[in-house]
């Protein structure tokens, strides 16, 4: 097995390199999709969110409150601490377990894990590479005005509230350039692609 891990702001073109590595072959584990997974109810951790947060963060039908719960932590780091300390081990257990599974079905198999938070939640899966998406804040800002109709405002802050991307290209094996245009993020993924199956080959 090949394990990349993928990292990069919000709205700095992940999803787009993740899909595109994803059509080349690789399997896709999306870090956003098991933060909603281990927190439906019946889990430890929904559980253990209510016990902290109070029942008021669920909806009537027992799902998180999502919205509330946010409101609640942004902005206020311990309460953000706090969430963390329950959901990141659990994201990182079922990832773990996730990629097990990957190997296991196909030992040969190029596993994607994109993990928006690698460097604030201590991500230490044994990665292979380290690819990180990089665009400048001016780009993130309005891509998420644009693309996903926040205000201005708001996007400044959800750009402002992430680690500095300082701390990502420190750990980069590989920099995507998100800045430009779709092709040229395409390219840069699909040279990624043919340096992994080369250095397979080189293994082998």
């Amino acid at each position: 097995m090949y394990l990349i891990g993928l990292t990069g702001g919000i709205a700095s073109g992940k999803s787009t390199v993740a899909r595109r590595l994803y059509e080349h072959g690789a399997v896709h584990i999306d870090a956003d999709q098991l933060a909603r997974r281990v927190v439906e109810p019946g889990t430890p951790a929904l559980a253990a969110i209510v016990e902290e947060f109070g029942a008021d963060v669920l909806h009537r039908d027992g799902t998180l409150d999502r919205a509330k719960l946010g409101e609640r932590v942004f902005g206020d780091a311990e309460q953000l601490a706090k969430l963390n300390a329950i959901v990141h081990p659990a994201v990182r257990e079922l990832s773990g377990r996730l990629i097990a599974k990957a190997e296991q079905e196909d030992p040969d198999a190029v596993v994607v894990y994109d993990v928006p938070l690698l460097v604030e939640a201590s991500v230490d899966h044994p990665f292979d590479l380290i690819v990180v998406t990089n665009a400048p804040r001016r780009a993130q800002v309005e891509r998420l005005v644009e693309v996903r109709g926040l205000e201005r405002g708001q996007a400044e802050a959800r750009v402002d509230a992430q680690v500095d991307n300082t701390a990502r290209l420190a750990v980069a094996d590989v920099v995507i350039d998100t800045d430009g245009s779709l092709a040229h993020t395409m390219s840069q993924t699909d040279e990624l692609w043919h340096r992994i199956v080369e250095e397979r080959r080189a293994r082998a």
